[in-house]
């Protein structure tokens, strides 16, 4: 392809209503008209100091230092800023060394969109019908080529295609509008979980403060306690131990006596053979063998008839479960002996209930003075903590910990409404969903924000190609393809996934995900432009712009 955007953008303007004249020299664009409408003479559109003689535009000759009088012939299209100066036969400048001001050589192009063509194209001998379906700028028939005007048959094609791409472009900004929509809605959900847990835990901080005081309250009033009972002593330590070391051993029995019961089926059944065999035996069968086993089976039978059998009744009670009426009666041991604290205390219980009260008080306020100021020492930090304490101790804990929880919650969904979704959040909508391809003998995957993988048809795990980093930007020069399936020119969003599996003997693998417009997910084609860095090339709605104007061109010169 050799079509200009530039050129192509111009013709555009003038297929849209730029006036021309009647009668104009070969080649001269729309824009340029009122530079030739004067019949007798011509003045150079760069160097208006400059006029020359009418007869001399397209005359094969370039007479003007900016090639304007030669507008349809290929007489100035080496003129270039960048030639060093050389005479020039026949021109006035002496020079290429210049740039030339028109555009180029103007197909009208009827029935389709005019554009202008390279000088350079001008009677070189082909038939540029991708630039200029008419034909025109091989008016000369150089070589005898001569080129038909196909503008209505390309006109009508281009026009289709046209059509059919814009109707792809509205069904795909169709369904961005739908994903932006899904993207608000999700970014809304994020806003209103955060105000959500805002306000939990503003309520749940305030339950914490409470909590807190009253653990402390308690702490305070059990470390002046004159009396504490907590935990067993010595002969409870034993009790519990022995308890333990008795259920071991019943479950052992209960164990054994299973598979006892299992062998003693098995014997049942072998003596069962063993006699049968002795019974049905031919004693006149000369076997030295049976007759040995026969009365191996006859002593064996007179010793099991002398065996006391044992008592299973015995047996059943020792596996019973210990408690009040069989076993032992571990309660006994687990009670807590009176003190003679305790008995010194009981005298509490013959006081008015007012009275008890208001000396508990003041023994209490005695004490944590003494305390306090050093007089009297905690014993309370040197014993286990009282089931008051640990209570009040976990209610705390357990609002600490929720408190802890959803802070941290907040704090991802605060990040998470900070991200970087692109424009209108749309990738929020995608975040979490795949797309897939097959190329070669790889399988190759693409999550939305996540990561990008690849993985062996031949079987074998996926490799990490790399994980989302950022949102980038990067200009893409490329064809046009016909299916639609391509980046094409101009600025392209791209996204950066790195710090992938590191390849062997090399660097960690990382992809660039470039996005184009398509009415669909749709992962095209995945290249490795050098070790361990690949491209992806995926079609999305994300990045479809609303409905733009003909003009959709396509490479440059």
């Amino acid at each position: 392809m050799r079509q200009s955007q530039a050129l192509m953008l111009m013709g555009i303007i003038a297929h849209n209503g730029v006036a021309t004249a009647g009668s104009l020299p070969r080649g001269v664009g729309p824009e340029f008209v009122k530079f030739y409408e004067i019949k007798d003479t011509f003045t150079c559109i760069g160097h208006p100091s400059i006029t020359i003689p009418a007869s001399k535009v397209n005359d094969n000759s370039c007479d003007c230092p900016d090639g304007t009088d030669e507008p349809g012939t290929a007489a100035c299209a080496l003129l270039d800023r960048l030639s060093p100066e050389q005479p020039l036969p026949g021109s006035l400048t002496g020079t290429t060394n210049t740039t030339n001001a028109l555009p180029g050589f103007w197909c009208e192009n009827k029935g389709h969109i005019g554009t202008y063509v390279p000088f350079t194209y001008v009677n070189d001998g082909v038939c540029d019908y991708d630039l200029c379906c008419d034909g025109s700028e091989e008016y000369g028939k150089v070589g005898g080529v001569k080129c038909a005007n196909k503008c209505a048959e390309i006109g009508k094609e281009w026009r289709r295609v046209e059509k059919e791409r814009k109707e792809n472009l509205e069904r795909a900004n169709k369904r961005r509008r739908t994903m932006v929509k899904e993207s608000k809605e999700l970014r809304r959900r994020v806003e209103v979980k955060i105000a959500s847990l805002t306000e939990e835990i503003k309520e749940l901080e305030v339950k914490q403060a409470e909590l807190k005081a009253k653990l402390d309250d308690v702490e305070r009033q059990e470390r002046f306690k004159v009396v504490k009972n907590e935990g067993p002593g010595k002969l409870g330590v034993l009790a519990g131990l022995a308890k333990t070391r008795v259920n071991e051993l019943r479950d052992s029995l209960s164990k054994v006596m299973g598979e006892r019961n299992q062998l003693k089926d098995k014997v049942q059944e072998l003596e069962g053979i063993l006699s049968a065999f002795k019974e049905e035996y031919n004693p006149n069968f000369n076997d030295e063998g049976v007759k040995k086993a026969v009365r191996a089976w006859e002593d064996y039978a007179a010793k099991r008839d002398t065996q006391p059998p044992l008592n299973e009744m015995d047996i059943q009670e020792v596996m019973k479960e210990d408690s009040e009426e069989s076993g032992i009666n571990w309660k006994e041991f687990e009670e807590d002996e009176a003190t003679d604290t305790d008995i010194l205390y009981s005298f509490e219980a013959y006081l008015p209930g007012p009275l008890r009260d208001f000396l508990h008080s003041r023994i209490n306020l005695l004490r944590i003075w003494l305390i306090e100021n050093g007089i009297l020492a905690d014993a309370g930090s040197e014993k286990s903590e009282s089931r008051l304490v640990k209570a009040a101790r976990e209610a705390h804990d357990i609002v600490a910990n929720d408190v802890n929880s959803k802070k941290r919650a907040l704090e991802e969904e605060r990040r998470d409404l900070e991200k970087d979704y692109g424009r209108d959040d749309i990738f929020r909508y995608l975040k979490g969903r795949c797309v897939s391809t097959e190329a070669g003998e790889y399988e190759y995957e693409l999550c939305w924000l996540d990561k990008t993988s690849q993985k062996s048809k031949k079987g074998g795990g996926k490799t990490t190609m790399g994980n989302f980093n950022r949102v980038d930007w990067d200009e893409s020069d490329e064809d046009e393809r016909h299916d639609g399936k391509g980046l094409g020119r101009g600025k392209r969003m791209v996204l950066r996934y790195e710090n992938g599996q590191g390849c062997w003997n090399g660097p960690n693998r990382k992809t660039d995900v470039w996005l184009a417009c398509a009415e669909t997910e749709e992962l095209w084609r995945v290249s490795e432009l050098e070790k361990c860095v690949y491209k992806m090339e995926v079609g999305t709605p994300a990045v479809c712009e609303e409905a733009v104007e003909p003009g959709h061109v396509k490479d440059e010169l």
